[in-house]
């Protein structure tokens, strides 16, 4: 992931493996991370049980909010791939019951959005 893209808060692909090993403290058994993505300083992980945000706060980043989102409370996501000119896609999930995405994520162009879509689908659907 290119420093310019990061600073513009585009996510990039994370090795699933380094991110076990980062954050196995927060899988209960039998859970694997599927994909990974980083912005910046925030993570946010797609395993085979939920979705899992990192929000790393504050100028030292000691302060950290793990939100855990089950896939049967997602009501609806939309994927929006890049363009010529718009340079990255666009992740929207929908909490049940709330009428604005919940989470709106931007990816760079290194990040497949049909895979993301994909592990979405097959959890959801």
């Amino acid at each position: 992931m290119g420093l310019f893209s990061a600073l513009l808060g585009n996510a990039g692909t994370v090795d699933p493996s380094k991110l076990k090993e980062q954050y196995s403290q927060l899988l209960i058994d039998n859970e694997e991370i599927e994909l990974g993505f980083k912005i910046i300083r925030d993570t946010f992980l797609f395993t085979n049980k939920r979705l899992i945000l990192i929000d790393v706060q504050g100028l030292t980043g000691a302060k950290v909010e793990y939100k855990s989102i089950s896939y049967k409370s997602i009501s609806r996501f939309s994927v929006e791939t890049s363009g010529t000119f718009d340079l990255d896609a666009e992740l929207k999930i929908w909490i049940a019951g709330e009428q604005l995405p919940s989470i709106t994520k931007q990816f760079n162009k290194s990040v497949n959005v049909y895979e993301v879509q994909r592990v979405l689908a097959y959890h959801t659907l």
